[in-house]
């Protein structure tokens, strides 16, 4: 009976994730849509989505990933996990702009999706209900950061619409493998993966700042900030809502 409810409980955890992972292809494919005319729409849009995706980000990282890291770990180790997130991330950026290739939003995306999707996969257990609305705020961060990645990707790459969209649509498979093994093996580690948020979280503060609230900003034009308002206030709502 108990491996039953087990095996269940892992079922839901799976398709939850691969539900929130499937978000990032399908950005990808409302980005891949013919350009919306006139210039200046298209221009404002690609801006807002790209200062929600930042909003969305920065609630994730004041939200979920900092205050579920601080709360298992000693001052030092928050510390140490927070700045070695920052730094790596630093040295990820360098050498991406020295081989030519700016994936920016797509390794925020991909840092933000796993650490949830790992402590999606531990807590569920606790709180299925809990599970199901972070899974669906999971989605909500991954559609539009699944568009900027696209945009961005068919910037500064030759990758065509079904290499770019088809490699989101694997990527989204790292949500269940993330959740499964959150499951599984991470249940009772609570340390470990608090240190793995807070990782993530000093690696999306740094990108934020370093290359997606730069590529926000547009002269003349008031729409792309209020999309970073109304993308903070998505995760604002859903942290009150899983808080209870």
């Amino acid at each position: 009976m108990v491996e039953a409810i087990q095996a269940n409980g892992l079922l839901q955890v799976l398709l939850l994730t691969l539900m929130a992972g499937a978000a990032m292809p399908l950005g990808a494919a409302l980005a891949s849509v013919e350009r919306i005319h006139p210039d200046w729409l298209e221009s404002e849009l690609h801006h807002s989505v790209i200062a929600f995706g930042g909003g969305a980000l920065l609630a994730a990282v004041a939200l979920v990933l900092v205050p579920e890291g601080t709360a298992n770990l000693a001052i030092p180790a928050v510390v140490a996990c927070f700045a070695a997130g920052g730094i790596t991330f630093m040295l990820i950026d360098r050498w991406l702009a020295a081989n030519g290739t700016s994936a920016s939003q797509l390794v925020a995306m991909l840092t933000d999706f796993v650490p949830e999707a790992l402590a999606l996969g531990a807590t569920f257990s606790v709180s299925s209900e809990g599970g199901v609305l972070l899974a669906g705020i999971i989605a909500l961060q991954n559609l539009p950061e699944g568009f900027n990645s696209y945009r961005e990707l068919t910037r500064s790459t030759d990758y065509g619409r079904v290499k770019i969209v088809g490699g989101f649509a694997l990527m989204a498979l790292l949500g269940p493998v993330a959740g499964a093994t959150g499951h599984y093996f991470l249940s009772d580690s609570h340390q470990l993966v608090s240190g793995i948020m807070l990782f993530a979280a000093g690696g999306i503060l740094y990108i934020i700042f370093q290359d997606i609230a730069p590529q926000s900003r547009l002269e003349k034009h008031w729409g792309p900030p209020l999309g970073a308002v109304a993308g903070f206030m998505l995760g604002l709502i859903g942290e009150m809502m899983l808080s209870g």
